[in-house]
């Protein structure tokens, strides 16, 4: 039988995992042949550590060894990285034990004894759903880029020719100044206030194309939440004060700080705090407040407003939705803020939820990972 022995210099080396010395060796002496790069390991932790440091693409574990057990590798594998293909080795080769195997994320199994070209066959198996897996990685990513490319060319190509309209409309309302008359001076006042809307909903498209290209929350550095808080209030009181609107901030001062992009996070509080006036009652109340554990820290941003239908609330973070049961009539927005807030919170590892009551008011709750002291002032790993 011809083994092929032509390398690939971009698969990297397949793990092997087996606490029997014979299996290991056999392992490897009948990949090598194939033309496949092997490291082996006698046990889980070790195997598990340099997999953590390679990201190999296919990981070949024992079922039953001391200590931690091939299910357990399976687990962590799969936690470290879930592209990895992992196939198990077991001298037990029953239905049930199979079944465990696929239901912990394992490819395909090979009993004991097997021969030099059962494994190579299964190998090949797993090395091409690798493959077929980093071919489908790098189209979904060729394809939202070209999404991305598209809303930002078609947005910035909207952009000239509604700000053009925005200043010619501008132009007329000075040149008219008290000569022109009521209903054209209305039309006028409506269009530049349709534009202004237009403006926004492309401004947001661009936002969240960004977000989700990683493009926006691009740093980890520590983010005090105290201080953007403070500086988030500063720049809505004028907006909070036009509407009849409190602001509350009951932040501590030794909050501790999270990781994150403090930028992104700025746009993320701004955009909650805005909604929060925006949808208040008269006379109502924001109150900002901040807590923590040992691994996160959450701040959350209370109003006292229209609150928001149960039936509305799982569709209240998707793009474009806005709230359709009246209690939002004549209130300006695109329905992307709360897309951008929860999009920009998960690309930073955490979320928003909300809690909310018709008629009493809502509370977004932001939660991130607090910082440990490891966070650098560099990019975001691609």
């Amino acid at each position: 039988m011809s083994i092929s022995t032509q390398t690939d210099s971009s698969l990297g080396p397949i793990i092997v995992v087996d606490d029997d010395l014979a299996i290991r060796r056999a392992c490897e002496a009948a990949l090598k042949r194939a033309g496949y790069e092997v490291e082996t390991f006698p046990d889980g932790p070790s195997g598990i550590e340099r997999a953590g440091q390679i990201h190999p693409p296919v990981l070949v574990t024992d079922l039953k060894m001391p200590g931690m057990s091939g299910i357990e590798v399976i687990e962590h594998v799969r936690k470290l990285n879930p592209e990895i293909v992992i196939v198990v080795i077991t001298g037990f080769a029953t239905v049930d034990t199979a079944v465990e195997a696929m239901k912990g994320g394992a490819y395909d199994f090979v009993p004991k004894p097997f021969t030099a070209d059962e494994l190579r066959t299964i190998i090949r198996r797993a090395v091409e759903r690798w493959r077929l897996g980093q071919e489908t990685k790098r189209l979904q990513a060729e394809k939202a880029a070209q999404a991305r490319r598209f809303i930002t060319f078609v947005s910035h190509q909207l952009q000239s020719p509604l700000g053009a309209v925005r200043q010619y409309l501008d132009v007329l309302m000075h040149q008219a100044g008290d000569e022109l008359a009521e209903r054209p001076r209305q039309w006028i006042v409506r269009s530049r206030a349709k534009i202004a809307e237009m403006l926004r909903i492309i401004d947001d498209w661009l936002t969240l194309s960004k977000v989700e290209g990683g493009q926006l929350a691009t740093e980890r550095t520590p983010v005090h939440w105290p201080e953007l808080v403070a500086e988030t209030l500063a720049g809505v009181s004028t907006a909070a004060e036009s509407n009849g609107v409190t602001l509350d901030n009951q932040v501590p001062a030794d909050l501790p700080p999270v990781v994150g992009d403090r930028a992104a996070l700025g746009m993320l509080l701004a955009n909650l705090v805005s909604n929060a006036i925006k949808y208040n009652r008269d006379n109502g109340r924001v109150t900002i407040t901040g807590g923590c554990d040992k691994q996160t820290v959450e701040i959350s941003v209370a109003d006292t407003g229209i609150g928001i239908a149960p039936d509305q609330v799982p569709n209240l973070f998707g793009e474009f939705f806005r709230v359709k049961d009246g209690s939002t009539a004549g209130i300006s927005g695109t329905g992307m803020g709360l897309a951008i807030c929860r999009k920009i919170a998960r690309e930073l590892g955490g979320d928003v939820t909300l809690v909310s009551t018709p008629g009493q008011g809502s509370t977004f709750t932001v939660t991130l990972p607090r910082d440990t002291g490891q966070s650098a002032a560099t990019p975001a790993d691609d």
